[in-house]
């Protein structure tokens, strides 16, 4: 999921403009920002990432079983269901700035979303409105299952005094055109009859998300099953995901 899908997203969020809407170019560009990913030492890796596996749990009201009691899987297994990961860019437009990455199976909800996160105002030129008061500030791409944009932000509370509140403004697909979500695949089929790659990825992208991973799975690796979290099914993931970000002094968005 992570080199792959993961990856997908991370190098279309983070890309250049390209040159030319073409599959050239834009492939080009999204190696580009693949081979930039930083790579990190055995330390780092185990320090800016976080793997779980699920346990019995509900989603609704199916009771799911633990991965451990699922057919064909070893009793002792130490395979990951759950992934949460750090990352930077090196380059001149990310540096400094961190990508957060999560994705797991049997959570409380399937939801595929991007969510990019605006700087915090240093300072309110409002009287007796502290910065930390104010809603956090979101532009969310949502991608499945409701296609459409989301943006939220501050605004004033209507009133003779300063106080302000988080609001959203919501785009939809489906409010706007009566056409169903497409499953990903049919576009692909699509583009293969008619010899657009632009959505597939290039060799060079796909050797340099492996090497961007590949340090983390060493690590993991080599740390057995002793980094390895559990988490129920039908949470929101391991409690250590949690604290990945928490030590930045941020959160993950409510699944």
């Amino acid at each position: 999921m992570v080199p792959n899908h993961l990856f997908q997203l991370l190098s279309l969020v983070a890309m250049e403009p390209p040159a030319r809407f073409e599959a050239h170019s834009v492939r080009s560009e999204k190696g580009e920002v693949l081979a930039a990913i930083q790579t990190q030492s055995e330390e780092e890796a185990l320090r800016n990432s976080v793997r779980g596996q699920y346990t019995v749990g509900k989603i609704g009201d199916t009771v799911i079983p633990a991965y451990r009691e699922t057919e064909d899987v070893r009793p002792d297994s130490t395979t990951e269901t759950y992934v949460a990961l750090k990352l930077q860019i090196d380059n001149w437009r990310w540096a400094g700035v961190p990508f957060y990455l999560r994705t797991g199976k049997a959570l409380s909800i399937k939801r595929t979303e991007v969510a990019i996160k605006f700087r915090e105002a240093p300072l309110m030129m409002f009287e007796r409105a502290p910065v930390e008061q104010l809603a956090e500030n979101y532009l969310v791409i949502g991608i499945e299952p409701t296609e459409g944009v989301m943006l939220q932000f501050n605004t004033k509370v209507p009133g003779p005094t300063i106080r302000t509140s988080g609001v959203q403004m919501k785009f939809r697909y489906k409010d706007y055109f009566k056409a169903e979500p497409a499953t990903g695949y049919e576009t692909l089929i699509y583009d293969c009859l008619i010899g657009d790659n632009m959505l597939f990825q290039r060799a060079d992208s796909i050797e340099a998300g492996w090497q961007a991973v590949q340090p983390i799975l060493d690590a993991w690796k080599k740390a057995g099953a002793t980094g390895l979290e559990f988490y129920p099914a039908g949470s929101e993931g391991p409690p250590g995901a949690f604290e990945l970000l928490k030590r930045d002094g941020r959160s993950w968005r409510k699944l």
